[in-house]
């Protein structure tokens, strides 16, 4: 079977050629001669910043009809083309509506897209990093290196997440002067570790002690609170460990001493995942007294739960560009964001300090009544909510960027 794809033709408007104005008005080009622009931020002083982007290029590994194919469709829609990858500056330094000052902002990057100005600090989104560049009002061309926001490598080649990986990332990040974490993953090969358990119960205390090391050297770690829809205050069986082949599935019972690292470790923020309807997406887990905050991680089912939208996913980078993802895994780097803002806007607070902050910031959800049930006639998705203002679903809330900055 052949799909039909319908793309609609990227074409310019003619030479000469305007839109039609409302009666009493006037439509004039601002800008012109873009290189397939695709973002737009707007300073405070009203500079006029366009991404200059395009997909980065593929793998050399990826050929055959369904690359052929794609390249058809990419070039039909206008993005077949090599990416810019710069950010254009406007100035219209007289108000009539038309650019007289055009400069090159930032040149050398990789495909950016979204933009943010907090303080003096211009944040730039590449396919592969986020770079912050010192900014100064009025500039009109930034010289100085991009940092990046780094990337700590803690998974093998097969997937897994190992114990003496995770500490040692922790212990990295904080010798080298990070200020936040994001761990979007439970510590392999055990979904919950259990501190009674002689196998498991080293991985708690070495786990434990480098999160302690990375909170002394003023380190926020925070954590995703997983996909499986788990009561993490109540949890009684462990029936998918170990996951990963070492020694065969057990199922085994489990009480408050097994603990989902690092989410559960103290002093880690812990995040659940909410849809487009800012309720509990159907996947994510939750826990009074263990879930801190809720952040957009996506739910395709989220309106309609009998009809799966992928456009209410999270639009990720992956390799090679971008996709729509759903899980906690999203919505904990949106927590991150929003953390690493509050620091930006409010230097000097450490680690507990900002915890409570973006708590503090969060927008208080409810809890449903009775009992939720996202995905009617799938049992295994049923939940219940505890709690009040601080609750199981939501902890303190939703994540709100623009409070934190205030």
């Amino acid at each position: 079977m052949i799909p039909t794809v319908n793309i609609a033709p990227a074409k310019p408007w003619p030479n000469g050629a305007i839109p039609t104005a409302a009666p009493g008005t006037r439509v004039a080009a601002f800008a012109s001669d873009l290189d397939h622009p695709r973002w737009l931020h707007v300073l405070p002083n009203g500079d006029v910043l366009v991404a200059e982007s395009n997909a980065p290029p593929k793998p050399a590994a990826e050929k055959g009809i369904k690359a052929w194919v794609t390249g058809l469709v990419m070039k039909r829609a206008g993005a077949a083309t090599p990416s810019a990858n710069r950010i254009a500056l406007l100035r219209d330094t007289d108000g009539d509506g038309v650019v007289d000052v055009r400069t090159v902002l930032l040149e050398g990057l990789n495909s950016p897209f979204g933009m943010a100005l907090v303080g003096g600090d211009f944040y730039v989104a590449n396919t592969d990093a986020v770079l912050r560049f010192p900014y100064v009002n009025g500039d009109t061309k930034i010289v100085a290196p991009g940092v990046k926001v780094a990337s700590v490598k803690v998974v093998n080649d097969a997937g897994f997440i190992y114990p003496e990986a995770a500490v040692c990332g922790f212990i990295w990040a904080a010798d080298h002067g990070m200020q936040i974490t994001n761990n979007s993953y439970f510590i392999d090969p055990w979904e919950f570790n259990c501190r009674n358990d002689a196998r498991q119960r080293p991985v708690w205390q070495a786990v434990q002690r480098a999160i302690r090391y990375s909170q002394s050297k003023g380190v926020l770690n925070v954590a995703s609170a997983g996909n499986s829809n788990v009561d993490l205050q109540h949890k009684f069986i462990d029936d998918g460990s170990p996951n990963d082949g070492s020694s065969p599935v057990e199922t085994r019972e489990i009480n408050g001493a097994c603990l989902d690292l690092p989410a559960e470790a103290p002093g880690v923020v812990t995040v659940s995942a909410v849809g487009t309807e800012r309720r509990k997406s159907f996947y994510s887990s939750y826990g009074q007294g263990v879930v801190d905050v809720a952040a957009p991680g996506g739910d395709t089912r989220q309106p309609n739960p009998a009809v799966s939208t992928i456009a209410n996913a999270v639009l990720s980078s992956v390799v090679g560009g971008w996709a729509y993802s759903q899980g906690t895994s999203m919505a904990s780097p949106h927590a991150a964001g929003v953390a690493a803002l509050a620091l930006s806007a409010h230097p000097g607070l450490s680690p507990g300090a900002l915890a409570a902050f973006i708590e503090r910031t969060a927008d208080p959800l409810p809890c449903p009544e009775g009992i939720y049930n996202p995905r009617p006639g799938l049992n295994q998705y049923l939940a219940e909510c505890t709690g009040g203002a601080r609750n199981g679903f939501y902890g303190s809330g939703e994540v709100n960027a623009h409070n934190a900055v205030k």
